[in-house]
């Protein structure tokens, strides 16, 4: 009697256990902030949803370190991204944000951009904290169901039948079934554990007629050695090995050759110099020297490139990221991430986290490093009240390009410099295409002397934003017809390079939530969703599918300009000036910056002889940004008498020509215009200088 009482109070016990698990209409694998931003457009539109997340903290990049946003031109950012960036406002309008400094003071500088847009009611540039608090205020909010720390069984946990999935399994032996799928992680796990196609690594400039694909010496410009620095642990001896951190290997191939490596992997520190909320740089365990004598022996021939990019975001902290030719960026030790085992990315993880945790440390405490260099480092420590379960430093590496998918359409160059055509926008992209460096390598000079070389730094601006096809976002309808991928999308590593902004990547995701609804809707794969309706749904959500409108003033060269032109390339150049083209108006092939003062003093000396004497207007062409001085120093040489004046480089008429004047000049002595960096409180960036006769 007692074991039947027993086994009958038993049985709704069991009952429960063995009920079911439900069968969610969409399933979300990732937690980036792609991933969130799905699931909130999928529960706004009446679906049911949940997030399968590998990470503990929610939003990826964007509240992984990331806080200077790469927003390229914000016009276009619209939808739940928009809103996102919105909401960073309000949390900044409080008085109780403000704990480190007074929010007048701050600078208000962002990325080509305000950082508090005060007439948009949005805010690009933030804290981690704040912008995981963003992410935790949608699941509140939505209520969202989000499972974390749940990692898929990519051997074994991908059930698919007649072309479907139709659940996954974690290694904790979850099962999570659904109706449509959406991959939103920056590795693409799902996708290829469901057997869809995909690509690592860098294609032929042949495969798509591309023009900055495969491997780049000869565009890789910036982020380089200001000098031919020796690479051997013996200066000159070959037979005393590499210095450590360069790749014993040849580069690979010529200019544009294809190849499997991919572009270096950081984290995006979150520092500080205020003293009650700094945590001294660390030494991290197993911390050797050694690894950084290149890095010594770079600042020993005069690199200064350190402080570079300590770009600041609010309460006197900083988004810290890669800078120069020896950075954070961990080059070529990431080759092998996008297909390794959960194991042997946690090594790789490990190892960037040693390697950049020694590069403060080495910078802030060893000998060798210049006591200017070692002393400012030194003032600066992670911020305290950031990161805080996991020693204040970014729970999120920076994976820059890891699997990407290959599909019908496959987004190259050509699609973003508008040369073909997208049919099918579901959202825009607008940043540079921009590749960090992928391998450093020794190459030798003319008279056979070796000397480092970085390789594989691209940073070229498509000349306006441009449509991301629907194309990109779905798998071969053969291969699974319930997956879109809105992060590891179908593109070519050039095109990835623009397309893979987080403001992007939260456009993307909202896109694909609403074409899954509508596959649901509709009943149809998701290759077959009709586009009308999709795009009208987009539109109604507030997505920015085209922006219809002329490109930027393409470059010209100095014989087109009326008058006398002297192109940077011709002018008399002291200290490093790095030669760029992310803009896309300059004269001649490309424009100089200073690195906002990271190599030290720099001028540039323009100099023509004027074909006859009498009045010439001077005209400083100039490539405007938000981050460029205010008080650029120019100098004019007028008939040998000089007369300085103080320019704002941050802005320009619509020809990009801005008057310095018109003066009376003699046919005997030379004109001249000098730009120097002496007190500019932003890059200096030199172009061209044109005298035109009045």
């Amino acid at each position: 009697m007692r074991r039947l009482l027993a086994l009958f109070l038993a049985l709704p016990c069991a009952l429960v256990a063995e009920a079911p698990l439900p069968t969610y209409d969409i399933v979300i694998y990732g937690g980036t902030s792609a991933a969130i931003i799905a699931a909130v457009q999928a529960k706004k539109m009446g679906k049911t949803v949940i997030v399968i997340s590998p990470d503990k903290h929610l939003g990826g990049l964007s509240s992984g370190g990331l806080g200077f946003t790469d927003s390229g031109d914000k016009s276009v950012i619209g939808g739940l991204s928009r809103d996102f960036y919105h909401r960073v406002w309000l949390a900044y309008q409080q008085p109780e944000a403000w704990k480190h400094e007074a929010k007048e003071k701050f600078g208000n500088k962002g990325q080509g951009t305000v950082a508090m847009d005060a007439s948009e009611r949005t805010m690009w540039i933030f804290e981690p904290s704040v912008a995981e608090k963003v992410f935790e205020d949608y699941v509140k909010e939505h209520q969202l169901i989000v499972e974390r720390d749940e990692w898929l069984d990519r051997a074994h946990g991908v059930e698919q039948k007649d072309g479907r999935i139709i659940a996954i399994t974690t290694l904790s032996k979850r099962r999570f079934a659904g109706r449509m799928f959406i991959d939103a992680t920056y590795e693409g796990d799902l996708m290829a554990a469901a057997g869809i196609s995909y690509t690592v690594g860098r294609e032929a400039n042949a495969a798509f007629q591309e023009s900055l694909n495969g491997i780049q010496l000869g565009h890789a410009k910036s982020h380089q050695f200001a000098g031919k620095v020796d690479p051997y642990v013996i200066e000159g001896d070959p037979t005393s090995g590499l210095l450590p951190r360069i790749q014993d290997r040849p580069v690979g191939g010529p200019d544009g050759a294809g190849d499997k490596k991919i572009q270096a992997y950081n984290f995006r520190m979150c520092l500080t110099k205020v003293a009650a909320n700094r945590v001294a740089f660390p030494q991290p365990p197993g911390y050797d020297p050694k690894q950084y004598a290149l890095l010594a022996r770079a600042l020993a021939q005069g690199s200064t490139h350190v402080f570079g990019k300590f770009d600041l975001i609010p309460n006197a902290k900083t988004d810290t990221n890669n800078h120069g030719p020896f950075s954070t960026d961990n080059i070529g030790m990431n080759w092998d991430y996008p297909e390794a085992s959960y194991e042997r990315r946690r090594e790789i993880i490990a190892e960037h986290r040693q390697y950049q945790q020694g590069y403060l440390y080495f910078l802030a405490n060893d000998a060798s490093v210049p006591a200017k260099i070692r002393e400012g480092i030194a003032l600066w420590g992670l911020a305290k009240d950031e990161f805080t379960d996991n020693g204040n430093w970014p729970h999120q590496i920076y994976v820059r390009e890891a699997r990407r998918m290959t599909s019908e359409l496959i987004i190259n160059e050509n699609h973003l410099k508008r040369q073909t055509p997208s049919p099918r926008s579901v959202g825009m992209g607008s940043y540079n295409m921009d590749s960090h460096n992928v391998q450093r390598i020794v190459l030798k000079d003319a008279d056979g002397k070796a000397y480092v070389r970085n390789e594989g730094d691209v940073q070229v601006n498509p000349g306006r934003p441009y449509p991301i096809d629907y194309g990109a976002l779905v798998p071969k309808k053969a291969q699974c017809a319930n997956l879109l991928v809105p992060v590891c999308v179908s593109c070519t590593h050039i095109a990835y390079g623009s397309i893979r902004m987080e403001p992007v990547f939260m456009i993307l995701g909202q896109s694909a939530a609403t074409a899954a609804c509508q596959a649901i809707d509709q009943q149809v794969a998701v290759q077959d969703v009709p586009y009308a309706g999709l795009l009208a749904r987009l539109q109604a959500d507030g997505q920015i599918v085209d922006r219809v409108g002329p490109p930027k003033a393409p470059h010209r060269e100095p014989k087109d300009l009326p008058g006398i032109t002297v192109d940077d390339d011709d002018a008399q150049l002291t200290g490093t000036w790095t030669p760029s083209t992310a803009s896309v108006s300059y004269v001649g092939q490309g424009y100089r910056h200073d690195a906002k003062g990271a190599h030290g003093p720099t001028s540039a000396r323009f100099a023509a002889k004027l074909p006859k004497a009498g009045r010439y207007e001077v005209f400083l062409a100039v490539v405007p940004n938000a981050n460029r001085a205010t008080n650029a120093k120019v100098t004019l040489e007028v008939a040998g008498q000089p007369t300085t004046r103080k320019v704002d480089l941050t802005k320009g008429p619509a020809n990009h020509l801005l008057s310095l004047g018109t003066y009376d000049f003699t046919n005997v002595t030379p004109a001249a215009v000098i730009v120097s960096n002496e007190g500019a409180d932003g890059f200096v960036v030199i172009d061209a200088v044109n005298w035109l006769a009045r």
